[in-house]
């Protein structure tokens, strides 16, 4: 079955797109001028970067992507709705963007879910675990009172987003956001969100927890690169625009 794939990076120029077909070895690129706008470059380039990776549906739900009891909460039944759209090209894309973080910052129900997986995970499955289990985990939680046994986990303590801020100018190599959705608002609202690493799905639940809070505040991203896998799914990076 022929099968087009078609993904995007920014250049120096601007977005250069490019489709690639199965059936052959034919290959047609294009390059649309976009140049950046002034005003909107980060020049502290040592300042490190929070970077939120998602699964999520066309319309924001990012809420139980792999299986129904990961979070029922609220009554949501559509638990499991990514598996149909992860294929072997997502696969790869979530192991580079997990390998490529310093550390993670996490919220409660998300750090719960992990760590009850990753520190007894297959060793099929060790691309994923090795920097899961070994690199700096930060837990988001005003309720948690119990020790964080996963290895290199510690609960922030304070002012999250002062917490937050105050990591952004200290140690080595971004930090991920993984799920956590509110945790993701409030890193949003204190305006400490980088960019967002999305692997959106063609589907639309119509419930469960967003990713974007609905709070009435417009916020401009610029898109850096995206990619569409065989399934229809999109896999976007966006940065953050910088006022």
């Amino acid at each position: 079955m022929d099968s087009t794939v078609m993904w995007g990076r920014r250049t120096a120029s601007g977005l250069e797109f490019v489709e690639t077909s199965t059936s052959s070895t034919r290959r047609a690129r294009v390059a649309i001028r976009s140049p950046e706008p002034d005003g909107q470059r980060r020049t502290e380039d040592t300042v490190r970067k929070i970077v939120v990776n998602e699964w999520m549906t066309l319309d924001g739900v990012v809420q139980a992507p792999g299986s129904a009891e990961e979070d029922p909460t609220g009554g949501f039944g559509h638990g499991g709705w990514h598996l149909p759209n992860f294929d072997e090209r997502s696969r790869r894309w979530v192991i580079d963007n997990i390998s490529a973080a310093g550390g993670f910052l996490l919220g409660r129900r998300t750090y719960d879910i992990l760590a009850a997986y990753w520190p007894t995970a297959p060793r099929a499955e060790r691309e994923l675990a090795d920097p899961l289990n070994h690199r700096p985990k930060y837990v988001a939680s005003r309720t948690r009172t119990q020790r964080l046994d996963w290895h290199n986990s510690r609960l922030i303590e304070g002012d999250i987003a002062k917490a937050v801020s105050a990591m952004k100018e200290a140690g080595a190599g971004d930090l991920h956001v993984i799920g956590s959705p509110h945790l993701v608002h409030t890193l949003l609202a204190h305006e400490l969100v980088d960019e967002f690493r999305l692997m959106i799905d063609p589907l639309m639940l119509g419930a469960g927890k967003r990713l974007f809070p609905d709070d009435g505040t417009p916020r401009s991203l610029r898109l850096h690169e995206f990619e569409v896998t065989a399934t229809g799914a999109v896999l976007a990076t966006y940065a953050v625009a910088v006022a």
